[in-house]
């Protein structure tokens, strides 16, 4: 077995106990990179002199018989809209193409004070608007697992380079089930953690009360790893939460009897894709097995939840995207003859179709004559479906559904009709809108062998649970062995 191809807690040790160097671990990933890069296009750019020359303090720190932290000497990935002092943050858009972060993002600082190398950054949907990287400005990344097929968006790429050994472990960001939805799509672990647990500061913004940066990783023990080293309060971020740190490697239990877990059965009956559902229905079997109580919750809120979302999600990317002008930073156009023309052309020619097409929806919801009619509603709905789950979790523990309707649909199948790629969000949206934590894991694979992702879902700050929940699934199965030949 190649050193690349190795869990997170795996080669972690094994640099640990001084049975490879941190040098050879970099070989073995930059060499991967250099083989299969090629086929998915994961990524935007590579650090391999500054990795390397962290690679170099770590192991001298290493080898005085200092500790290197939980993650030391480990290759991480991260979303191109992570800001890394001194590289660039461009989030997939021309707009961004040239830009240069003066600061380092609060999760890179704790990823690299718990000993990670960062190796370089992902290709993702234009300022994470997508489910597919298709909206990219410079490329398309490819499913390792069908390259017709796309990898899920936005954090197409962050997943791309997880599932095809590319990196141990990689960050996203989360804004609708832009984490969960490409793990399903590429049978990684993708966690999306509780609002507020996880500092945004320096995560370049969406929509500012639903996205959240989590990991991906290669199974749960190290989703447990990645939650210890990044989660943390920051004065820098106003929404973050001062919480008592827990320890999630301590929940990594198999013995799950006694928990409950909550099956909205009506949801789960309306999916048409019945390869899903029989992935979905042999999980629920597998928690009864070991002896899990099942128990029918309802979600009576949850077919809202979509309309809600792309309401709530438009009208704040409509503000947050208001800065790129052509003035204060960013790209300008050569063409104009007045202010205006600098502000006009810069964002039609910065812009991609998609980023457009949702500023223009939150600037209509938003605007005098509709807030009251869309906006306003919207927010009452998200109070409905918060409401729905506070409810559901006074009886159970989580609740487990498909992670996505569909298992990865071929590059252009949704193109034309851009409600069809709404839709594929529709059982990752409320998760957000709620501000709850949660988790997809591989769960089996279609005719296809296209890969099929369980989600669970805890109730906010309550990550442990889904830990405990995945780490039993997982060692009962088989699925997140299973790797893409490339």
């Amino acid at each position: 077995m190649e050193l690349y191809e190795l869990s997170l807690h795996e080669v972690a040790k094994k640099i640990k106990d001084k049975e490879v160097s941190i040098k050879e671990v970099l070989d073995s990933v930059y060499s991967r990179i250099d083989y299969a890069e090629e086929k998915v296009g994961a990524y935007l750019s590579l650090c391999k002199e500054r990795a390397y020359r962290k690679g170099e303090l770590l192991q001298e720190r290493l080898d005085r018989g200092e500790d290197i932290g939980i993650l030391g000497g480990v290759p991480i990935a991260i979303k191109d809209n992570i800001c890394i002092k001194d590289m660039k943050a461009t989030c997939s858009s021309k707009m961004l193409e040239n830009f240069v972060s003066p600061y380092d993002a609060t999760v890179i600082t704790m990823l690299e004070k718990a000993g990670a190398i960062i190796i370089g950054k992902t290709n993702m949907d234009e300022f994470a608007m997508g489910s597919s990287t298709a909206t990219s400005y410079f490329k398309k990344t490819k499913n390792p697992w069908d390259l017709e097929r796309v990898p899920g968006g936005s954090s197409g790429g962050s997943a791309a380079v997880v599932s095809s050994d590319m990196a141990f472990a990689s960050l996203g960001s989360d804004t609708g089930g832009s984490i969960r939805q490409p793990a399903s799509f590429c049978s990684v672990v993708g966690m999306k953690p509780t609002y507020g647990l996880v500092s945004r500061f320096g995560l370049i913004a969406f929509a500012s009360s639903l996205d959240q940066i989590g990991p991906f990783t290669k199974d749960v023990e190290d989703m447990a790893i990645m939650l210890n080293a990044i989660v943390g309060h920051d004065k820098m971020d106003t929404t973050s939460v001062d919480l008592e740190k827990k320890d999630y490697t301590k929940y990594l239990d198999k013995n799950i009897s006694g928990m409950k877990i909550g099956v909205p059965r009506d949801i789960i009956n309306g999916l048409k894709n019945e390869e899903v559902k029989k992935a979905y229905f042999n999980a629920i079997d597998v928690y009864k097995s070991l002896g899990a109580e099942i128990i029918d919750v309802s979600l009576e809120y949850m077919k809202y939840s979509l309309s809600t979302y792309y309401i709530i999600a438009t009208a704040e990317a409509s503000s947050n995207l208001g800065r790129y002008d052509g003035i204060k930073y960013g790209y300008r156009t050569e063409k104009y003859d007045d202010l205006l023309d600098i502000y006009k052309n810069s964002r039609t020619e910065g812009f991609g179709e998609e980023v457009k097409r949702r500023i223009m929806l939150g600037t209509y919801v938003l605007s005098s004559g509709y807030y009251d009619a869309y906006y306003k509603k919207a927010q009452k709905v998200r109070t409905l479906i918060i409401n729905d789950f506070r409810k559901a979790f006074e009886s159970v523990d989580v609740i487990v559904m498909p992670t996505a309707p569909n298992t990865a649909f071929k590059f252009g199948e949704k193109t034309a009709n851009p409600v069809d790629m709404y839709l594929e969000d529709i059982l990752t949206v409320p998760v957000n809108i709620a501000g709850l934590p949660g988790a997809s894991i591989p769960a089996g694979f279609d005719q296809n062998n296209m890969p099929i992702g369980l989600q669970i879902i805890s109730n906010a700050f309550e990550e442990e649970k889904i830990v405990k929940a995945a780490y039993a699934f997982e060692k009962s199965t088989e699925f997140n062995k299973a790797r893409p030949s490339l």
